[in-house]
């Protein structure tokens, strides 16, 4: 990319405003035009599950301020519609067509619809988006009945410790035996007793049979015999990538955007792809496409993409983070390191961390209220997981991320941000020998 070039970016999340940020801090002076589906400026998605929910925050103060002038054409409110690789253009409602030099897809996803919802009903919604949260505020005024959650991942948790917080009744449904079941039976255990001592209600092993809406509640009859009477209903069972848009591109879109290990999409010309819907294989891994839906992913690869977009694809470096992500959970806290969700094994690592094995090679760490501990295992997994060779021809105009975290200026991040990086270690954190560590074989 040169200056006089226009830069498309579609999608106004994290992953799509640190690309924008990325672009500027290499020196691009061309046109930016960044196309986002909801209203608002990019602001913390992770806040709508807990301080906005809760009301500790306006909707204001979660917005994320970008630390230098990024001179972008903001394009709010507007969905692209269809995309044209072989033209060079995105097509907005309305027939409008924007041509592009260079295009970065960051268009995230969107919450899974539960089939036999009433989703007609104001009662029963999702949570992703601020005008999510207001809206399950404005259910949640309106009665001060008990309130379900359906789905034991991570955001209906979080949820749940919300609700609790405010003080009101709730119930968790999950079809898995415990909460955050696929993080093993310690952290599963932990957060079961979390629930319990914080007096939250969990419907486990179990899902919805039928609904019955009324005047003033939502009436829920599990397939465990009970029935739930409740003032609102959150849905949080999974996502889907909005790629939806792009079909008849030339992209593939099985499960988010196919990459190469640089972030450019297969099929197309000078188009990198950020964010949730970056289906890539991390070399640090193996040579597998997964997608990484993770806050920290998205500042990281949006960041990479900008890199590759700059650099050309001849040029471009793999992007091999070492995924990372946690979570306030009540009093506690919840961090994961690496893909445990590949493990085929656990092992206790330390008290309250476990680790995640495959074929004899520990693939993840994940740890319940245990950050100083994390680092050391963090800086283990960046020793046995690390960025492969060769050595690429042209180096990059700056340092990759994570391939690293340390390579992300604190001073452009947001406190959300830099509360998980002021306890990931960087390079001046080695790996500590001394801990048990020769119990799980190098690989």
């Amino acid at each position: 990319m040169s200056d006089g070039d226009r830069i498309v970016i579609v999608g106004a999340g994290v992953a799509g405003f640190r690309s924008a940020e990325r672009l500027r801090e290499l020196g691009f002076d061309g046109e930016i035009v960044l196309v986002g589906d909801e209203p608002r400026k990019p602001y913390h998605r992770p806040m709508v599950s807990k301080e906005l929910i809760t009301g500790g925050v306006k909707p204001v103060a979660a917005s994320l301020e970008p630390y230098l002038d990024l001179d972008v054409h903001w394009r709010l409110g507007t969905r692209a519609t269809w995309l044209d690789t072989k033209e060079r253009t995105v097509y907005l409602p309305g027939g409008e067509s924007l041509w592009y030099d260079g295009l970065i897809l960051a268009t995230g996803v969107y919450p899974r619809h539960l089939p036999g919802s009433p989703r007609h009903d104001p009662r029963v919604r999702v949570l992703r988006t601020v005008e999510d949260s207001l809206a399950v505020r404005r259910a949640l005024g309106n009665s001060n009945k008990s309130v379900v959650v359906i789905g034991s991942g991570l955001i209906g948790n979080e949820f749940a410790a919300s609700m609790r917080y405010m003080g009101r009744d709730v119930t968790l449904i999950g079809h898995a035996k415990a909460p955050l079941h696929r993080f093993g039976e310690r952290i599963a255990n932990a957060l079961t007793k979390e629930h319990q001592h914080h007096r939250a209600k969990l419907a486990m092993n179990t899902e919805v049979r039928n609904w019955i809406s009324t005047k003033e509640t939502v009436g829920l009859h599990l397939t465990n015999n009970q029935f739930l009477v409740a003032s609102c209903v959150v849905l949080s069972i999974g996502s889907v990538p909005a790629v939806d848009w792009m079909r008849g591109s030339g992209l593939t879109i099985d499960d988010g955007v196919l990459c190469e290990s640089t972030l450019f999409a297969v099929g197309a010309e000078d188009v990198v792809v950020a964010g949730d819907i970056a289906k890539w294989p991390n070399l640090r891994i193996d040579e597998t496409p997964r997608r990484v839906e993770h806050w920290m992913n998205g500042v990281e690869s949006g960041r990479a993409a900008a890199e590759s977009l700059m650099l050309g694809r001849g040029n471009a470096r793999p992007y091999t983070p070492l995924p990372r992500a946690w979570s306030s959970l009540y009093d506690a806290r919840l961090q994961t390191v690496g893909m445990p969700s590949l493990g085929k094994d656990t092992i206790e690592l330390s008290d309250g961390v476990t680790g995640f094995v495959r074929d004899g090679r520990l693939i993840g760490a994940a740890g319940w209220d245990r950050p100083k501990a994390m680092i050391h295992w963090t800086a283990e997994l960046d020793r046995r997981l690390p960025v492969p060779e060769p050595v690429f021809p042209t180096p990059a105009p700056a340092e990759p991320s994570f391939a690293g975290a340390a390579s992300i200026g604190e001073d452009i991040l947001a406190p959300f941000e830099r509360d998980f990086l002021s306890e990931t270690p960087t390079a001046a954190v080695p790996a500590q020998e001394e801990m048990p560590w020769a119990r799980v074989p190098a690989g």
